[in-house]
């Protein structure tokens, strides 16, 4: 029987140790600290005071398995922040899925997920263990906001919304260093492997294979246009890549209940007027570029050592106080329309991503009741509970704006 609810590990992590500070305050949760250096756990619990005093800490190493399933066999849930994944957390999945051991992180690699679903899927069904991945700033405000959005479609109209849009009004913050890595590391093994590159420009990359996949062609939002809807220019969000297919994989693991059909983009709005298309034609050029620049070893050397946050570097916890980001959710039907508003009011890479993967990992420990083991999704698996979480806890909002109903030429 496990004897903890949760085990964070990589807690000394910068991400890892804003979590551990928030658990810390969470009362009757059973829980431990795990990395691979003594010495820093010891720093970290001592830095957090006398409430800590007795949290127990656990050594292991990323790639030792023996020690990564003693310590999986202890806990409920596992909350991994050792990125960049594809480099130090293939083991720890592959040992959950055997040991039926639930597990939740905060990548945002679709390499790598789609290699741990191919890989461990199986084992997982068979023991009982729940994956789920993207549990942070990538993807839950996307993924759960859409799954709201749907959810008032179909309670309010009775089908759902054939297009989601989801659009970045305002954030304030940066990226992490760790999701740079992430994305860095991306760059050097699709730079090496042109199936990768193939399976990078498929947004149905991480939904199951077979007949059921679906294979509707999605809208274009790489480009800076106007969006009559927003009545704004938009610019093409970073984050796009990997929350538009957790999307996607969601509707696929709800048996298409989005629809076989079902269109979804993401966006950052840049204002109206010139001054608008101006932000939204800088911002594809900035991102353009530095994706280009991480393709070439000599440039992505460069960005490495000079431009980019490095894994462990952040903020200061008053920066991170001042951040924020504000989504804007639009669906559409057949008839109708439904909006929300979803809002963050920390930075979203750190500490906004630290309090949701927290309130992930508590979710599936307490809330979830056991069911079919394998990799899931957050909205697909926890859905309103965790949705209610992260606005009890977490400093999100979840709103329904509006609904109405529509000419029905206009879905």
């Amino acid at each position: 029987m496990s004897q903890l609810d949760l085990i964070v590990y990589g807690a000394t992590s910068f991400v890892g140790q804003i979590l551990c500070r928030t658990l810390i305050d969470v009362p009757g949760v059973k829980w431990a600290m795990a990395g691979r250096s003594e010495a820093k756990l010891r720093a970290l619990r001592d830095s957090m005071g006398l409430q800590a005093a007795k949290l127990e800490l656990i050594i292991a190493e990323a790639s030792e398995a023996p020690a990564l399933r003693a310590m999986c066999e202890r806990a409920k849930v596992i909350i991994s922040t050792v990125g960049p994944y594809a480099l130090y957390g293939s083991t720890l999945v592959e040992v959950c899925a055997a040991t039926g051991t639930d597990y939740c992180d905060l990548t945002g690699e679709t390499q790598w997920i789609r290699k741990m679903i191919d890989r461990h899927q199986a084992a997982a069904k068979a023991s009982g263990a729940r994956i789920v991945h993207c549990c942070g700033f990538d993807s839950l405000p996307s993924d759960l906001g859409v799954h709201l959005v749907q959810g008032r479609a179909m309670k309010e109209f009775g089908h759902p919304c054939i297009r989601v849009k989801t659009r970045v009004k305002l954030m304030r913050g940066g990226v992490s260093g760790g999701t740079f890595a992430s994305m860095l590391n991306l760059a050097k093994e699709s730079a090496r492997d042109s199936a990768l590159r193939r399976e990078l420009g498929n947004p149905y990359s991480l939904c199951p294979e077979g007949p059921t996949r679906a294979s509707v062609r999605q809208p274009d939002a790489n480009t800076p246009k106007w969006d009559g809807d927003f009545k704004a220019w938009q610019a093409p969000f970073v984050m796009a890549a990997i929350n538009t297919r957790v999307v996607h994989r969601t509707n696929a693991l709800l048996a298409h209940r989005y629809g076989h059909d079902f269109l979804y983009d993401e966006a950052m709005l840049t204002g109206t007027g010139a001054a608008g298309w101006a932000r939204a034609s800088g911002l594809t050029v900035g991102l353009v570029g530095l994706l280009g620049a991480s393709a070439v070893p000599p440039m992505r050397w460069g960005l490495e050592r000079f431009v980019l946050p490095k894994p462990g570097e952040g903020p200061s916890p008053q920066a991170q106080a001042m951040g924020y980001f504000d989504f804007r959710i639009l669906g559409s039907g057949n008839g109708f329309r439904v909006s929300a508003k979803i809002t963050g009011d920390r930075d979203p890479g750190y500490g906004s991503t630290a309090r949701m993967v927290a309130q992930a990992g508590l979710c599936l420990a307490m809330d979830v009741p056991k069911r079919e083991g394998g990799f899931w999704t957050p909205a697909a698996l926890m859905g309103d509970v965790l949705i209610d979480r992260l606005v009890a806890n977490a400093g999100l909002t979840f709103e329904i704006v509006d609904t109405e109903a529509t000419p029905r030429s206009a879905a």
